[in-house]
């Protein structure tokens, strides 16, 4: 067999040694449109995958890094382009508890994981960005076993299959310099949905309006007065209650026998995932919290919700294409007495921001976080909270917003 496998990131090196294993007598070439180096295997670098002649090719794969749109392929070829995530929803034999969202994702997949860890005899698999690349667990994965796969909509695009139980989180524009709108980045996340039946389950956050797409599934709500309690957990904020209690209707739909005595313990076995609103240290009376995770504004303005005390925020980073204008009419209202603004996108930050916001506003060029943290530091007073929840992508100034993350830890540790 002849494969192409398009895009040469984590899941794309995941499905090379997945048909390499499969079949090792497959032809396999890999491209991206950026130069990747590896000592090991030959990837050609091109312009654009549009200008590529996939004619002589039996399959060929996306990876999710790989907008669908920017592949050519004749329409008598069509049905020889697929994606890492159709593969593994076509070959998995377990039944998958997916989960999408715009935010929020990470932190339900992980509860649903742990409370069914807690209480399953049989194996359960943790896939996704916060676990391990799905084909890499497909050859272990048995038909008594369950999956848990946490889904973006780069994985969700075009998707022609549907976990037994999908949770969506919430919905807010995201990705809108890769999406061609917020209309077209909702129908990819609503993928995790279209394709199921009467039988599968549905848990939906009831704020979402889904205009005119039916759910087909059995439907469940949250956030859920009678399931607050229950759903009781380790982490910080409001947000965090709404996602343990989906995380409480996808393993009730999923298994009915599960206790709510079974439940509480799975979620009080999770102390959160790094760079999700984690308190780094306590320096001065000042207490440091990393949300580098936050790369909406929404997300930015549920961690100023989760805190009482005065509040130093700081935002900025590469544009996503977001409005920032409701971050500040937040933090006129919240406590917080000064945003700092770091990153390609401060000046539209500031401006959006400034208009609802009457507390300090202050720049700042550096692009050492080092340095960044320590004038930070300086301004903030004893009994204060500095949140950083940029509200913007990394990649102005970082690697990716574990690297974002990871350099402020440090730079709080070092004060």
């Amino acid at each position: 067999m002849k494969i192409a496998i398009l895009g040469y990131g984590v899941e794309g090196k995941s499905a090379y040694d997945y048909f390499l294993k499969q079949d090792p007598a497959s032809e396999i070439d890999l491209f991206d449109e950026k130069v990747v180096s590896d000592d090991v295997v030959k990837i050609t670098t091109v312009k654009s995958f549009s200008e590529v002649d996939f004619s002589s090719y039996d399959l060929i794969v996306r990876s999710p890094s790989v907008q669908p749109d920017k592949i050519s392929v004749r329409p008598t070829h069509q049905n020889r382009l697929t994606s890492v995530t159709q593969i593994f929803f076509d070959n998995c034999p377990a039944p998958i508890i997916g989960v999408t969202g715009t935010k929020g994702k990470g932190t339900t997949a992980s509860f649903i994981y742990e409370i069914l860890t807690v209480n399953l005899p049989n194996k359960v698999h943790l896939l996704g960005n916060i676990g391990k690349p799905a084909l890499d667990a497909l050859p272990q994965i048995q038909p008594n076993d369950v999956v848990v796969y946490e889904l973006s909509s780069f994985q969700l695009w075009d998707l022609t299959k549907s976990p037994h139980v999908a949770v969506i989180t919430m919905f807010e524009p995201d990705h809108l310099e890769v999406h061609t709108d917020y209309q077209e980045y909702v129908g990819a996340k609503l993928n995790i949905l279209r394709h199921q039946s009467a039988d599968d389950f549905a848990i939906v956050n009831k704020n979402i309006d889904f205009g005119s797409f039916a759910v087909p599934a059995q439907t469940l709500f949250f956030p859920d007065d009678s399931l607050r309690s229950l759903a009781e957990n380790r982490l910080v904020g409001e947000h965090n209650i709404a996602n343990a209690e989906a995380a409480i209707l996808a393993v009730r739909a999923f298994d009915p026998t599960i206790t709510d005595s079974q439940i509480r313990l799975g979620l009080k076995s999770f102390y959160g995932l790094p760079h999700r609103l984690k308190f780094v240290a306590e320096k001065s009376g000042v207490k440091y919290y990393d949300d580098s995770i936050a790369t909406t504004p929404g997300s930015a303005i549920a961690a100023v919700r989760s805190f009482t005390q005065p509040k130093i925020l700081i935002l900025g980073g590469s544009d996503k294409g977001a409005d920032y204008h409701e971050i500040g009419e937040v933090a006129e209202r919240s406590d917080v007495r000064q945003i700092f603004v770091i990153g390609a996108n401060q000046a539209k930050v500031a401006a959006q921001v400034s208009e609802k916001f009457h507390g300090q506003i202050t720049p700042l060029d550096s692009k050492n976080m080092a340095e960044i943290v320590k004038k930070i530091a300086a301004s903030a007073r004893a009994g204060e909270v500095v949140i950083m929840s940029p509200a913007a992508a990394s990649f102005d100034m970082f690697e990716n917003y574990q690297d974002r993350g990871r350099q402020f830890v440090e730079a709080v540790k070092a004060l």
